[in-house]
């Protein structure tokens, strides 16, 4: 059987989920692709009757994953004082297209570790079950009900004002 048909029921849902992840647009196009290109490499291995979405969720985490570890091992930086670097190089544009809320919300979403943002995500935006994300992110369920509930806490506090590198209390 050719999943190919399949595969494009899903592209939307992978897109929304790449660009919560990533924030870029052309870097979580890219993740799409990479992701669709390896599930259609690997085509042979997925088990028919079984959940393509959590399939292809697997793939993108294990490509993003791959992503983010080799772009930390070739990361430049540059100094802000830099004078190669003029003023208006650093300033952000003065168009809006998100509103303040949804703006501080993707500004808190990536001040989650990694790994708390993929399951948040998965279950509040892709409305993955529990089982489904685990599957995914082969975890067990009780580690992506804990990083689910630290994730959220953490999200509380930072739409509320804390500092991102403020020590969250625990409560025991």
């Amino acid at each position: 059987m050719d999943i190919r048909n399949d595969l494009m029921e899903h592209v939307p849902r992978l897109r929304r989920y790449a660009r919560a992840l990533l924030t870029n647009r052309e870097l979580a196009d890219d993740l799409v692709q990479d992701t669709l290109e390896r599930a259609l490499s690997r085509s042979r291995t997925f088990e028919y009757g079984t959940d393509l979405r959590a399939w292809l969720f697997t793939i993108m985490h294990n490509v993003f994953v791959n992503q983010v570890r080799k772009a930390s091992a070739r990361v430049v930086h540059v100094s802000v004082d830099d004078e190669a670097f003029g003023e208006t190089e650093l300033a952000a544009s003065g168009g809006q297209l998100h509103s303040l809320e949804v703006r501080d919300l993707d500004y808190a979403l990536q001040r989650l570790p990694a790994e708390q943002r993929e399951v948040v995500l998965l279950v509040g935006l892709e409305e993955m079950s529990y089982a489904e994300v685990a599957n995914a992110l082969s975890v067990p369920i009780g580690t992506v009900m804990s990083r689910l509930s630290r994730g959220r806490e953490r999200l509380r506090s930072l739409m509320a004002g804390a500092q991102p590198g403020a020590k969250l209390k625990v409560v025991r």
